[in-house]
């Protein structure tokens, strides 16, 4: 009897169940599995690192501070005085920020200060510690061997020197202070590349940096930094360099407290914490000389500094600034950069003068207040109407908006922009045409120094990196009035109504003009810069720099310890000198290494501990109150 179809079919159905389990997996591998794309933001709200290299070393750190600042520097120092296991990253081959990689090695204090010697004993000691440098100078100086102290002589202030002595210092005092912690390290020519954070998004665990080692142990920076950004904060190895991926993080069963002292809040930007950026508008702020509007293209001006000196070299300097200009043409017309040039109404050379503002080298230490420099001498150059640079086109610091276009926040370069930095490229070394061009005299030769004779540490003689003056400003937590705490206009001026008392939670005191250095479009529109607040120094009061201003939004263990604290455009302009730095980074890593020694308070709630801190941090040298 033939089969019914149906019970035939049900049967087949029946095999196919029973055996499915077993069939052939070839019968699916032509089937293309689709995986989903790794998220730009992870589910803690922090950005996801694309890509992530394994770690070739891990650093076991308590305190991290992220750059070699003047601020990290004194971060680092504190931290490992006070006996925390201190890791260090810096971005350049030097330490020490402003007074070394930056060449702005003149240290500028205000005249009230000097005048009653009111500094901290730390930043006096680190001062002590410059002045002792040895350096070589070259043969037509008439000198070799000597100290700063031996050829120190310029009316900026007290102490100029050579940058490559502020980065000798820097390395110095580290060594000092690492005595007190073993177990601590540091490293230049290493990138910050990002952050790992716990589930909540609140707690760094772990910082990502990529360490770079020269293929030649002759290699020196070229000097341009726009073409050497890529290569200093790339994951990948080039001909160049050797590249190491790093991963610091705490000891296993304790906690780890990061510093952001990079003078543009690398971490800052890459996290996207609440910052501001630019100049602000007085209806922002509530600052009388405010902007109109709020501008985050207006940071302040930054500057490449180099080094100018006396010395008849037959033209050779100047050849090899042509030289330099015509292989490498200036984005720009050259004639809208020299019609900014001027001497501002200062004498090149004798007296108070452009030479003797910031002069390095003083082979004979003559009055730079009256007397004219000799063959021989050196000077810094980082000047307002000179290699200031202030167009805004474009913009040097990126905005959250720019980095989350450019995909840095998974893959950090820098968030600057490499066009804005080769900009100030060409409008240093035009400057240091125009002035051997225009101010050399038979009886004062000038020569632009490159290379091993400016003390710059680079082949062009321009700064390793940029003077970088105003970055990226955090906005702190409710204190003081405010839902969202930073320093204002009011907190510094004597002649305006509203300052307030920061004396329960200061951790630093400092004074000087408020300076400053403005920002401008090529086209001439509005900049929006708030160009009535500047104001000389006898206007403004001792300033108390409060612990809430070191304290961002959002996230637990971090710190800042540089420029990028909570103050406004205006202020900023008094903040981001020496001092100022020094004070906010020497009070971060005090902070820092107290709170690793307690688990159960966060750096927000730091301030609640102010006795206790602030004992620790007059025995280690700072000074609170004027």
């Amino acid at each position: 009897m033939a089969q019914c179809p149906l019970v035939k079919y049900l049967g087949w159905l029946t095999l196919l169940l029973a055996c499915g389990a077993c069939a052939p997996q070839q019968e699916i591998a032509d089937v293309p599995v689709v995986s989903s794309p790794s998220p730009p933001i992870l589910a803690n709200g922090r950005p996801n690192l694309m890509p992530l290299p394994t770690a070739q070393d891990t650093w076991e750190c308590e305190v991290v501070v992220l750059g070699g600042s003047l601020g990290g520097v004194a971060a680092a120092y504190h931290a490992m005085e006070a006996g925390a296991i201190t890791c260090l990253i810096e971005l350049t081959p030097w330490l020490g920020g402003q007074i070394s990689s930056q060449g702005v090695s003149a240290i500028d204090e205000s005249l009230a200060m000097r005048a009653e010697q009111n500094f901290s004993p730390s930043w006096q000691a680190f001062k002590q510690q410059i002045s002792q440098q040895t350096i070589t100078l070259p043969t037509w100086t008439g000198k070799d061997s000597v100290t700063v102290e031996e050829v120190n002589a310029c009316w900026v202030g007290h102490l100029c020197f050579v940058p490559q002595a502020g980065a000798t210092a820097a390395q110095q005092h580290l060594e000092k202070a690492a005595r007190q912690s073993p177990k601590s390290r540091w490293q230049t020519q290493t990138a910050f590349k990002g952050a790992s954070f716990d589930h909540s998004g609140k707690e760094i665990v772990a910082i990502h940096a990529v360490q770079r080692v020269p293929r030649s142990q002759s290699y020196v920076p070229v000097g341009r930094f726009s073409q050497e950004l890529a290569s200093w904060y790339a994951w990948s190895a080039d001909d160049t360099f050797e590249k190491v991926p790093l991963r610091l993080e705490p000891p296993a069963g304790k906690r780890m407290v990061v510093i952001d002292a990079t003078d543009t809040g690398e971490l800052v930007g890459w996290a996207n914490l609440p910052h501001r950026l630019g100049s602000d508008a007085s209806t922002t702020t509530g600052e009388i000389n405010g902007s109109e509007k709020d501008n985050p293209d207006c940071t302040q001006a930054f500057t490449y500094p180099f080094v100018v000196a006396l010395h008849n070299d037959e033209g050779k300097s100047l050849a090899t600034l042509e030289k330099a200009l015509q292989q490498q043409p200036p984005l720009y017309p050259i004639h809208e950069h020299e019609k900014i040039f001027s001497m501002e109404g200062f004498p090149f050379f004798v007296g108070r003068s452009f030479f003797n503002y910031r002069r390095i080298v003083s082979t004979t230490r003559n009055d730079p207040f009256q007397a004219a420099p000799v063959l021989g001498d050196m000077t810094m150059v980082n000047w307002n109407r000179g290699n200031d640079w202030t167009w805004m086109n474009p913009p040097l610091i990126f905005t959250a908006e720019q980095i989350q276009a450019s995909d840095q926040q998974q893959n950090w370069l820098g968030g600057i922009s490499t066009t804005a930095l080769r900009q100030g490229e060409d409008h240093a070394l035009l400057f240091a045409r125009w002035l051997l061009q225009t101010q050399s005299q038979p009886n004062f030769p000038l020569s632009y120094l490159s290379g091993q004779e400016a003390h710059m540490g680079t082949q062009s003689g321009l700064s390793m990196v940029p003077y970088i003056r105003e970055g990226r400003r955090i906005l702190g937590r409710m204190a003081y009035g405010d839902d969202a705490f930073f320093m204002r206009e009011a907190d510094l001026r004597i002649d305006q109504a509203g300052g307030r008392d920061f004396s329960p939670t200061t951790i630093a005191v400092s004074h000087y003009d408020i300076d400053i250095h403005g920002c401008r479009y090529r086209n001439g529109e509005p900049s929006w810069e708030a160009g009535s607040a500047p104001a000389k120094e006898f206007v403004v009061r001792p300033v108390q720099i409060p612990l809430e201003s070191l304290i961002p939004q959002g996230v637990n263990n971090l710190l800042i310890g540089g420029k990028s604290i909570a103050v406004s455009h205006i202020v900023n302009a008094l903040t981001r000198v020496h001092m100022s730095e020094w004070g906010v980074g020497a009070a971060a890593g005090v902070s820092a290494s107290w709170l690793v020694t307690q688990p159960d308070v966060s750096a927000s709630d730091i301030v609640t501990h102010m006795p206790v801190l602030k004992e620790e941090m007059v025995q280690q040298g700072l000074r609170l109150t004027w």
